[in-house]
């Protein structure tokens, strides 16, 4: 009996490894291309119960893309240590408004890049929309570790401190510092305006 030759690869195996690299390329081009394409998140007052009630149904957050969240998953399980992979599912989560998912994601990949303030910032904002507002605080903290003077953490603290504790004294020197490091901020007419209500609210106290 003749013996079964494998000298020449199996019939169509070339179109299963081709299809095979461009699945990959394609993740990998999606991994780019998400952390390219997004800025860091502002914190924005969150809103309570009877405010959530009264939102049109209609203001729903975006669909996730679950088989991209399932791809960053099954790499983690594979590389822990890809903080790329973490900071894209977390990014993943928090577009959709699951912050609470996002969280821990957030905190595996600052684990691994404790320099990026970007990421800092992010994790700092889901705690806050979380409902976590000390936790955000402290995050923010370490924002300020990185760079005292980022912009957007500081605009972001003015907000939690404002919002999350009635710290309006805390707000104003958050927000005064964010114009006085960052001249050409582009929102800086909001920010002014943030400063003139939190200053009406403490300025009776001060009395």
């Amino acid at each position: 009996m003749r013996e079964r030759s494998y000298d020449s690869e199996p019939p169509y195996s070339w179109i299963v490894y081709a299809v095979a690299l461009l699945v990959a390329g394609l993740l990998a081009g999606y991994l780019l291309a998400s952390q390219a394409n997004r800025t860091t998140s502002a914190a924005a007052p969150a809103p309570n119960a009877a405010q959530a009630a009264e939102q049109p149904a209609t203001s729903l957050p975006p669909v996730i893309d679950e088989g991209a969240l399932r791809a960053y998953r099954d790499i983690l399980e594979r590389d822990p240590k890809n903080a790329q992979a973490a900071l894209s599912a977390g990014n993943l989560l928090y577009d959709a408004h699951r912050y609470v998912e996002a969280i821990p994601f957030y905190q595996q990949a600052f684990a691994l890049k404790t320099s990026d303030i970007n990421v800092s910032t992010d994790l700092g904002t889901a705690l806050w929309y979380a409902g976590r507002t000390d936790e955000a605080l402290a995050q923010y903290s370490k924002s300020l570790t990185i760079d005292p003077t980022h912009s957007q953490t500081l605009f972001n603290i003015g907000i939690v401190k404002a919002d999350g504790q009635h710290d309006y004294v805390g707000a104003v020197a958050a927000w005064e510092t964010l114009l006085a490091t960052t001249p050409g901020y582009p929102n800086a007419g909001n920010v002014r305006s943030l400063i003139a209500d939190a200053r009406q609210k403490f300025a009776p106290a001060m009395r």
